[in-house]
């Protein structure tokens, strides 16, 4: 145990410091946190005895090593904004609020990049131009609304509508991936099995065949094909999928390539919906919070453009700004591009006039990812009972191309 002495802040205001034990920063400040007590600064002040055990110092070692590689993840960036939006509601400084999170933070990369920004802010840097420095962690959409906490006033509460945002992304695909872990795995496996029956099972069974019989069946015949082509040509074929992947891969990533490859998932037959739901709640949810926020129209619109993440969208939400620069309202423009129902726009309309936009464009989102969901699961139930159809119909043939020459060879004997 280590003993920690802090400076904090109460919920009603009054200053307050003491000593706290705790086995490391972070359980220091999660105690701290649930006395209700907001901390401003944390010292270490000395470790208590402890019993030395076996291997303890290479098993902290061993530990430290894998921390060295580790990296930020969404779920911390998120966790983060929370915690931030807590400290600021307290009345506690931007820098020490930073410099508090990040000494209690166990990721070594999160760490180093907090403290980063609390250096840059105590120079007379603002948060958001600080966050700035960090592309790869703190998005376009995250920093534009930081920036307007700032000049608005009302920081603490932009990070709460953030810390909203990141957690119900972070909900909606932990949703989507655990729905299609299934399916994947199915694919993998009859993707896995079949290959290794027909690279290294296969042929040494159908060389005793062919030896025995001289015609084989036409199953067969097609079964041996693919398997010696497999099995001779296994690294050229290898390097063929890794060549085409990476030139798929490199062209996707140009501009070109990206506004293809958006433009085609929006036309999918079934998943082409759930891609469009998707983008549309994206869109919603990300303007309603930019304007509870109070961010304007425009700004906000331009932010959610390269937000969005799908480039034929963005396109459209670029011709909805510049027909709102004119002084058109959101709805009038996003009527004429005929992706959004009807009952969407009437609802945008109808926040409009009362006030209300951003409850609308929230609702919409509720509305649009509910959708997602609902189509999400309709194609998983369909697509597992297809891939397990489709692996058991691989197997099937194989099963019968093997068993057509045993039989022959039978009625032969016979």
């Amino acid at each position: 145990m280590n003993a920690f002495r802090y400076e904090a802040v109460e919920v009603n205001g009054a200053p307050v410091n003491g000593v706290i034990e705790a086995e490391d920063r972070k359980s220091a400040l999660r105690l701290l946190g649930m006395r209700g007590l907001f901390p401003s600064s944390l010292e270490t002040l000395g470790a208590t005895a402890e019993v030395a055990t076996p291997g303890s110092e290479a098993k902290k070692s061993w530990t430290s090593n894998i921390r060295l590689g580790a990296r930020i993840k969404r779920k911390e960036i998120t966790a983060f904004t929370r915690e931030m939006g807590t400290l600021l509601g307290a009345a506690i400084p931007i820098p020490q609020a930073l410099e508090g999170l990040g000494e209690g933070e166990e990721n070594p990369a999160l760490r180093e990049m907090v403290l980063k920004i609390s250096d840059s802010v105590r120079k007379g840097a603002s948060l958001s131009t600080a966050m700035e420095e960090h592309p790869r962690v703190f998005s376009k959409l995250y920093v534009s609304m930081v920036r307007v906490g700032e000049e608005a006033g009302v920081l603490q509460k932009v990070m709460a509508d953030l810390a909203e945002l990141l957690e119900h992304e972070d909900e909606v695909r932990g949703e989507v991936l655990a729905a299609v872990a299934y399916p994947a795995f199915v694919l993998a496996f009859g993707v896995f099995t079949v290959t290794v029956l027909l690279t290294f099972v296969l042929p040494r069974l159908f060389s005793m065949l062919q030896e025995m019989i001289q015609i084989l069946p036409l199953p067969t015949l097609i079964l041996l094909k693919i398997s010696g082509l497999l099995h001779h040509d296994w690294l050229w074929i290898l390097i063929g999928v890794v060549a085409a992947t990476s030139g798929l891969w490199w062209y996707f990533r140009s501009p070109q390539g990206a506004e293809v490859w958006d433009k085609t998932k929006l036309r999918l037959p079934v998943m082409g919906g759930v891609f469009q739901a998707a983008a549309l709640s994206r869109f919603a949810r990300t303007l309603g919070t930019l304007v509870k926020s109070g961010v304007s129209l425009l700004p906000a619109l331009k932010i959610v453009e390269n937000t969005i993440g799908n480039l034929v969208l963005a396109k459209m939400i670029s011709q909805v700004a510049e027909e709102t620069r004119g002084g058109d309202s959101l709805a009038a423009p996003l009527r004429k591009l005929g992706v959004f129902p009807k009952s969407v726009i009437q609802m945008i309309d109808v926040g409009e006039e009362t006030g209300k936009l951003d409850e609308m464009l929230l609702k919409v989102a509720d509305i649009e990812e509910r959708h997602m969901r609902t189509r999400t699961k309709t194609l998983v139930s369909l697509l597992a009972p297809a891939l397990i159809l489709v692996v058991g119909a691989l197997v099937g043939f194989m099963v019968i191309a093997i068993l057509l020459p045993i039989f022959k060879m039978s009625r032969a004997i016979h």
